[in-house]
């Protein structure tokens, strides 16, 4: 945790006081029922507190803002007294310490600045050029899975796609163990014991960090001297405002926190995306028509420039992310007394809004629960409010890889598309766990049944 943390002592229950809500059970709060159903019992507390509550979870006073207002407010933080790095640092510093998410304002800026040349057209389009064999690949095989669960695989899959366009195709050998490090890594994150303890899931989480910085450190003078394209290679490149390279902590510590956040949210995204066509096969039909209607072979690359012929495909994955968003809360701490919806919230205070449930609530979103791509239409999304859907954040702390995600999710959509037809269960209806990125709890059964 950084030196600022130590300076802000966490707020005593009566600062708390004014603000409605409770602190739950002694010691755990109410932990234990957010963790197991956090729509649910954000949707509850709404409804018994109001849109401003505090409550008492993972050991933190948490106060939860609700609604785009709210989003605004802390996305925007014109004010700067809200800071990343001490509300994930909670969960995050051991694992993946001093990435983008961890950085606060100027530093911040500084680093996004250096890293956003790594996200421009030229490094985009060379991902694509390596995504489309890869993704083309792992549908074949994905086809091919007898009893498939489409969660775990579409995971594994997603972290080989982060592999091939982060570490480029000189990686080799090193795949399965830099694989295993991040199952390990994210496994740590949610971990119970929170200390790295021999034996622990933790402590194998904190060792798997190590191997990996050791590993891009290594790395780096090779890659700052090559050719090549991949997005470690650009990092290794990269320079802050005054001309000078990252250092090689540095530059361990983005690609950490980047290969994590690139392949765990797309495989929730992709999931909730591929699950929803598979229940609206009229919807399926018509995102089929579209990337069809592109006129390309079946197997030939889609290319860099026909992204933006897919406006269907995006609205489609859109309302996915709206409806099962791939961050369903986000956190901040409170540095100073700030003061939202007449409340003055406390310095030290963890600060969260709920993007799952501002993208349920019926005022902005007519019937909530149904798919509808439509939604967001250019004219659709002109009428709401800016921050009534967040699923990549707002503000300076936007996710910078963005674009990246929406090229993933077409390159996805038109291999998919252009060569299955996905199946449901009758009636299928599966339960989702939510925290901390959400996934189905069956896995997702799917049948990937060949086109004529």
């Amino acid at each position: 945790m950084s030196a600022v943390a130590e300076t802000i002592p966490a707020p005593t229950r009566a600062a708390l006081a004014r603000i409605p809500g409770s602190s739950g059970w002694p010691i755990i709060g109410h932990t234990l029922k957010v963790l197991a159903d956090p729509k649910g019992a954000t949707e509850d507390f709404a409804k018994r507190y109001g849109p401003v509550y505090r409550s008492y979870i993972l050991g933190a006073h948490t106060v939860t803002l609700l609604g785009p207002e709210a989003n605004e407010f802390l996305l925007l933080d014109e004010a700067k007294a809200l800071s990343n790095a001490l509300g994930w640092g909670i969960i995050l510093d051991r694992l993946f310490p001093r990435g983008l998410m961890l950085l606060d304002f100027d530093e911040h800026r500084l680093h996004r600045k250096a890293l956003s040349v790594a996200f421009k057209s030229g490094p985009l389009q060379a991902y694509l050029n390596s995504l489309n064999s890869g993704v083309a690949a792992g549908i074949a095989r994905l086809k091919q899975t007898r009893d498939l669960r489409f969660y775990p695989a579409i995971k594994e899959m997603t972290l080989d796609l982060a592999a091939m366009s982060f570490l480029g195709a000189g990686v080799g050998a090193d795949i399965s163990r830099i694989k295993q490090a991040y199952i390990e890594m994210v496994a740590a994150a949610v971990s119970v014991v929170r200390r790295p303890i021999p034996g622990t899931q933790m402590y194998r989480g904190v060792k798997a960090r190590a191997d990996m910085v050791d590993y891009f450190t290594r790395e780096m003078e090779r890659r700052r001297g090559g050719d090549g394209t991949d997005l470690f290679t650009e990092l290794c490149k990269a320079t802050m405002e005054d001309g000078a390279l990252l250092t090689a902590q540095e530059v361990a510590d983005h690609m950490n926190f980047l290969m994590m956040a690139a392949h765990d949210t797309l495989a929730s995204s992709l999931t909730s995306f591929v699950y929803f066509l598979s229940v609206n096969p009229a919807w399926q039909e018509q995102l089929r028509e579209e990337v069809l209607a592109l006129g390309l072979a079946r197997g030939e690359p889609l290319p860099f420039e026909r992204l933006r012929d897919l406006p269907l495909v995006e609205m489609a994955f859109n309302e996915s992310m709206r409806i099962i968003p791939p961050a369903p809360s986000v956190l901040r701490c409170a540095l100073r007394e700030v003061e939202f919806g007449g409340y003055r919230i406390p310095a030290g205070a963890c600060v969260a809004i709920n993007p799952l449930y501002t993208h349920h609530m019926p005022q902005h979103w007519p019937e909530p629960a149904t798919f509808d791509p439509r939604r967001f239409t250019p004219e659709a999304q002109r009428a709401r409010h800016k921050y009534a859907y967040v699923p990549f954040g707002g503000g300076a702390h936007m996710c910078l890889g963005l674009h990246f995600a929406y090229l993933q999710a077409k390159c996805f959509a038109y291999h998919l598309l252009t060569t299955t037809r996905l199946v449901a269960p009758p009636d299928y209806r599966p339960a989702w766990q939510y925290w901390p990125i959400p996934r189905p709890r069956d896995g997702l059964r799917v049948t990937l049944a060949p086109l004529p």
